[in-house]
């Protein structure tokens, strides 16, 4: 029989991993600046993932379409799950393993990112996913659970969360989309500074 550790354990479980995970912060950074040099430049953000890997993505893209903390422009973002008619049509004629690959070739552009995000870092479609991205020009960052994994080794650039549980990596995933949303509008709020200065 599995001995579950009591609620609270799931907290110090987080904590744990907290404190592990700040020491990646400078990616986080350093992603939210190349974003916001890609979209104020007209480019694209895409992102995916897979069931509660899904939910994330699609709040990063929501936070970049609308807003995070501070009003701002709208900027590109597609979280490619999202399109249910697509997702299906693709899976039903080409296999599940294509339903993210066949929207990037579509949608994805030389100089584009595409961010994607797995507890797992095995999931087939995601890696399809990313050899397609590469293929196309676009640039693929992944956001994964423990490392290694495949996922971070077909990507560009990869932040992986060192954590016990599926659970807790998808939760500093959600702290990893934050911060990434905190240094873009920190970076298009600086560059729009630069912007009025040098128009004075």
């Amino acid at each position: 029989m599995t001995v579950h550790p009591p609620v609270t354990g799931h907290c110090d479980e987080l904590q744990d991993a907290l404190t592990l995970f700040r020491a990646s912060a400078h990616i986080t950074e350093r992603w939210g600046e190349r974003l916001a040099d890609v979209l104020t430049g007209g480019g694209r953000l895409l992102a995916a993932g897979n069931g509660g890997s899904a939910a994330q993505a699609q709040h990063l893209t929501a936070e970049l379409v609308g807003r995070y903390r501070d009003d701002r422009p709208p900027f590109s973002a597609l979280a490619l799950h999202a399109d249910t008619s697509s997702t299906t049509a693709i899976a039903n004629d080409y296999g599940v393993d294509e339903v993210f690959a066949r929207q990037v070739r579509a949608h994805g552009r030389p100089g584009d990112v595409l961010m994607l995000l797995s507890t797992s870092g095995a999931s087939a479609n995601l890696l399809s996913a990313a050899h397609a991205a590469r293929a196309a020009g676009v640039r693929v960052w992944a956001l994964t659970g423990c490392a290694p994994n495949p996922l971070m080794a077909g990507s560009d650039e990869y932040l992986c969360v060192e954590a016990p549980t599926a659970a807790t990596v998808q939760e500093l995933h959600l702290v990893a989309v934050h911060m990434v949303c905190a240094a873009f509008d920190a970076a298009v709020e600086r560059g729009g500074r630069r912007d009025d200065e040098g128009g004075r």
